[in-house]
């Protein structure tokens, strides 16, 4: 199994403390069934600011020092990357890592706002020939509001990522319900753990793709699990025809 978003790298942003929790992390993710995952540390947040260069430099030493553990787990380089005004000019300084140094960036909402730029420059992203995914949408506010909104951007070209946590209901009931009806919609193409330790963010993956099973087959498991380990190579992944989805089930459901 790949998971292609974690806060694995130790004391660089709001995930492993130190090295000691990024070994406690890696242990549980393989116990798990993870062999790869991608460090993805905030960019820039208002508290941290990681760079491609450094974050390059902490994803080799963390590969070390699983080496000498012995812990059967690759960590690839990325970021994760706050929406904001700069993105373009910040990608142009090489400051922004994609994922594995591929063409796909994971770019993130607030918690309640999707700014009105967003749609403008998650087009002006794919002019750079880079693919945005959008992650966590399902734990933002004004989408569980309007989810036309990510119909929109997903049909205009960006991807999304949900997380493991969402689905199992780790973020509580509204969540997982939406989480489950993006995947219904054809309007997720990833999930992944977003893990930050091993007990309040933990990484979920396995119950994730229990419950993505349970509720839409095994072939919705291979099309996730398929997608990271194409991300990882930099190759197209796999999409569905997106779908609005149905507000009157929507609103009923809550």
């Amino acid at each position: 199994m790949i998971d292609i978003h974690s806060h694995i790298l130790p004391g660089i942003d709001d995930g492993a403390m130190d090295g000691q929790e990024s070994i406690a992390m890696a242990k549980q993710a393989v116990a798990e069934g993870i062999h790869t995952i991608i460090a993805t540390p905030h960019h820039k947040n208002g508290q941290f600011e990681n760079k491609k260069e450094f974050i390059l430099q902490q994803v080799e030493k963390l590969n070390e020092l699983f080496g000498k553990e012995s812990i059967p787990l690759t960590v690839l380089p990325g970021q994760e990357l706050r929406i904001n005004g700069d993105v373009l000019s910040d990608y142009e300084a090489g400051e922004i890592l994609t994922l594995n140094q591929t063409q796909y960036l994971f770019i993130e909402f607030s918690s309640g706002h999707v700014p009105r730029y967003a749609e403008q420059l998650l087009y002006d992203i794919q002019l750079k020939g880079l693919t945005p995914i959008i992650v966590h949408p399902e734990r933002n506010q004004e989408l569980i509001t309007n989810p036309d909104l990510l119909y929109q951007f997903v049909e205009k070209g960006a991807l999304i990522q949900v997380t493991a946590a969402s689905i199992t209901g780790g973020f509580g009931k509204k969540i997982k319900k939406f989480s489950h009806q993006l995947i219904e919609a054809n309007l997720t193409h990833f999930i992944a753990s977003d893990a930050h330790n091993i007990t309040s963010r933990s990484f979920n993956m396995q119950g994730a793709y229990s419950e993505i099973e349970k509720g839409f087959g095994k072939n919705t498991v291979y099309l996730f699990m398929e997608n990271a380990a194409l991300l990882v190579e930099g190759k197209q992944v796999y999409k569905e025809m997106p779908q609005k989805v149905k507000t009157k089930k929507f609103l009923g459901l809550f």
